[in-house]
């Protein structure tokens, strides 16, 4: 995956800031094939055009504050690879969300032990490959495939890759206030 952001030149016209891969990628050794790579992040009141600070590399909340985005790249490795490698005693779950709140410490914070969650944000989410089930409360379910959005308002939900490949997922959140 390649990573383009734009901005200013100082003599003020547009160019291209940076070009590659993204800067930070977390990846888990106890969930093999999870990753999530930072493309973007705004805080509260955005400025444009930037100041040529790649802003995932200092960023320490990955759950948007409000006012703020948070736009990743998402891969889930199928469910049933997961459990395999796990009845195998290849994956330790216990160490695996050591790393996981390591590396993102405020989402391991909402994440419950099935992996549902709740954040106050608005989610755009788009399957690019593969296919991805939302569950929701009461385990009500939304299958995706690729092509297909699904706008996350701040409910309890948790990601599923029933399929047998990875999904690619792309997520922009976006810091919202709990109305109720």
């Amino acid at each position: 995956m390649k990573r383009y952001a734009t901005g200013l030149s100082p003599e003020g016209k547009s160019i291209v800031l940076f070009e590659g891969a993204p800067s930070r990628v977390s990846s888990f050794p106890n969930l093999p094939g999870l990753t999530m790579s930072e493309i973007w992040a705004t805080e509260a009141n955005p400025k444009v055009p930037v100041d040529g600070e790649d802003p995932t590399v200092m960023m320490k909340e990955f759950i948007a504050p409000l006012g703020g985005t948070r736009f990743r790249v998402e891969v889930y490795p199928p469910d049933a690879e997961l459990a395999e490698m796990a009845a195998k005693g290849k994956i330790d779950f216990e160490q695996a969300g050591a790393e996981f709140a390591a590396a993102m410490p405020d989402i391991a914070a909402v994440l419950e032990p099935d992996f549902m969650h709740t954040t106050d944000t608005i989610d755009y989410n788009i399957v690019l490959s593969g296919e991805l089930w939302c569950e929701l409360d009461d385990w009500q379910e939304i299958h995706l495939e690729a092509g297909d959005c699904l706008v996350q308002t701040g409910t309890r939900h948790a990601w599923r890759n029933k399929g047998s490949v990875p999904c690619v997922k792309a997520a922009i959140m976006v810091g919202a206030v709990r109305g109720r």
